[in-house]
Order: C-alpha cells, then structure tokens, then sequence
C-alpha cells in the first residue's frame, strides 16, 4: 500500500504537467477538489461516524486545512509547474516533512530541532538551491521562479500540517479532508476568478479528461484513501517517507510518458534533501527500522 501510495502521488505531478496544456492552472485545481471532496465526503458518510464539522475546533481545523494544504499547496504548485517539469517540482516537494519539522520546532512547544536538526534543515535548503541551480545573472528566469512557487507551495502544505496538529476536533480523518477539500477548492475557485481564469480557455480532449480524471479519482480520492488507512497503521513520521518515492516515480514517468530527463543536479539536490529529513527525524526513523528488522521482532 505504501509503495501503490507513492506511485499514485508521484505519477500525479506528471498528469499536472499533461492537464496544464488544456486547463487554466487554478480551475483545473479547483475542479479537481470539487469533485475529489464530495467524493471523499461521501465515503465519510457512510464509513464514519464523526464526519460533520460540530464544534469551533472542527471549523478552524477544516478552514486551516482547507486554506493551507489545499488551496495555498495546489495554487502554487499548479503555478510553478506551468515553468518547471513534474519531476523537478516532485523534488522540491520533498522538502516538505523537513519544513513541517521546522515549523513545528517554532510554534509547537513539544517540538524542538537540535543542532544536529538545523544541520538537516540546512540540508534541505542547499538541495533545493542545487536543484534550482540559479544563475545571479538571470535570477528571474522562469525556472528560478517555478522552483520558487513550487517551493512555497511546499511550505504551505508543511504550515498547514503544524497549525493543525495543536486543534481537538473529534471529526474523522476522512470528514476532515473531505471538508477541507470542498473549502480548499471553494478558495480556489475565487483565486481563479480573481486572476481571470475562465472555463471557456480549457480545451477538452482526450489528455484533458484523462489527467483531470487520473487526478480527481486516483490521486485523489484511491490514494487518499490509501494514506487514511496507512495513516492509523505506521504513523505520520513513516508515511511523510512517501514523499522521497514521489520523485522517483515522477522521473521515470516523465521520462517514459513524455521524454524528459532531469539533470545530474536534480538528483544530487534530491539526495541533499533526504539527508536533511533523516537528520531531523533521525530518532523515529531509528524506532521504525528497529520494529521492522527480523532481529528485533525475534528478540
């Protein structure tokens, strides 16, 4: 499931790059979680209990959600990749379980990085800037600034993560998503109007339907679905891994689906930010190998 998880999420960078050639960059976010959110909506019906918003708390934790994964991750992201490739901005993306650490070192009070942790976080920053690879004469190239929008879509989505981890709601995991989603996409619909986006630019096709489909049924309702359940499984530390598989799906997708190659760079960046997330998360990436090595269930 862990490995399903990761080629679902990965391969979704790749159908973006696909869909961006038909859709306005945010309407096609936005349809996306319209309908990815009344379905995940509809599962929370029917499988839990606990799936409308009652309380202050559930509201708030909908509305950061909604504000921040959904609409602030997916707007940025969706941006950025109109000027870098999918497999680029999978990279730039993985930075994430190392912003959500950092973030929630500064604002949640159990949290804390140590010095060993800002060398991970350091870490992270040198990989995106080998992966951007700017040239100071040329800052404002558009690559420089699709890794750039990608990149605050990354810390959106890790902000987002640590805001929400502090609110008692008692709403399900999919009540929850499904929720932030339908708001997500309700923001984004106002961002798209607001940049003069219209339904009358998106040129439907084949490909069109294909990557909407591909990204409102697999990647997000199948894979979601996936994440609940690996969710309560292994935990949120094992799980924010799949996001280092990500890139190496989206690489060899995008080499075989649309002949594109990532440069030397892009994988020494890539590996630099994974050292950065091992550094920081070091001790519970210890207790994980420890509960799965055959020695340690033996003894």
């Amino acid at each position: 499931m862990f490995v399903l998880l990761a080629i679902f999420w990965g391969a979704s960078f790749v159908f973006i790059d696909v869909g961006l050639r038909y859709f306005p960059p945010l309407l096609f976010a936005a349809i996306r979680y319209d309908v990815a959110g009344l379905v995940i909506l509809g599962y929370a019906a029917v499988a839990t209990d606990r799936w409308r918003p009652r309380s202050r708390a559930d509201v708030l934790a909908v509305a950061t959600v909604g504000a921040f994964v959904i609409a602030g991750h997916h707007s940025l992201l969706y941006l950025g990749q109109q000027h870098v490739p999918g497999a680029l901005a999978a990279v730039v993306v993985s930075l994430s379980p190392v912003l959500t650490a950092v973030f929630a070192s500064g604002l949640l009070a159990d949290e804390r990085v140590t010095p060993l942790g800002v060398v991970g976080f350091a870490c992270g920053v040198v990989g995106v800037a080998i992966v951007a690879d700017p040239n100071p004469a040329d800052i404002l190239a558009t690559d420089v600034l699709g890794i750039a929008l990608v990149f605050l879509g990354a810390a959106s989505f890790a902000l987002g993560s640590v805001l929400a981890r502090p609110l008692r709601t008692d709403i399900s995991i999919p009540g929850l998503q499904g929720w932030a989603m339908v708001f997500g996409s309700g923001l984004l619909h106002v961002v798209s109007v607001a940049r003069g986006e219209s339904a009358a630019a998106i040129r439907w096709s084949l490909p069109a339907v294909a990557s909407l489909s591909y990204l409102t049924l697999v990647s997000g309702v199948v894979a979601f679905l996936l994440y609940f359940h690996l969710l309560d499984r292994i935990g949120p530390t094992e799980l924010n891994l799949v996001g280092y598989l990500e890139p190496v799906v989206a690489t060899l997708l995008s080499w075989l689906l649309l002949g594109e190659l990532v440069a030397e760079t892009t994988v020494i960046g890539f590996a630099a930010i994974f050292v950065g997330f091992a550094l920081l998360k070091r001790d519970a990436l210890f207790a994980f190998a420890r509960s799965v090595s055959p020695t340690a269930r033996r003894v």
